[in-house]
């Protein structure tokens, strides 16, 4: 990711487009439930994860720990703020 503000679009678009589908009824909230589990435990462990592996903080075979919340909370300035 080149810089901060297509981060922070990659981690917000799909939120939006997700709280959307369903606000327009066009998703059942069993559905709604299964994405936002998809998006918060799948898409942005990726996501975070490719960031922290692109400025050599982590390697991509460890992005699977992002999972681990405390992992994830040892990296939060490199996230958010680079």
């Amino acid at each position: 990711m080149k810089n901060l503000r297509s981060y922070y679009l990659l981690i917000t678009v799909p939120l939006g487009i997700l709280i959307c589908l369903n606000k327009s009824e066009l998703i059942t909230s069993s559905m709604f439930a299964g994405l936002l589990f998809f998006y918060l435990f799948v898409y942005r462990t990726f996501t975070d994860g490719i960031k922290l592996a692109n400025q050599n903080i982590i390697q991509k075979s460890e992005i699977w720990k992002l999972i681990i919340p405390g992992f994830r909370m040892a990296h939060l300035k490199e996230l958010y703020l680079k």
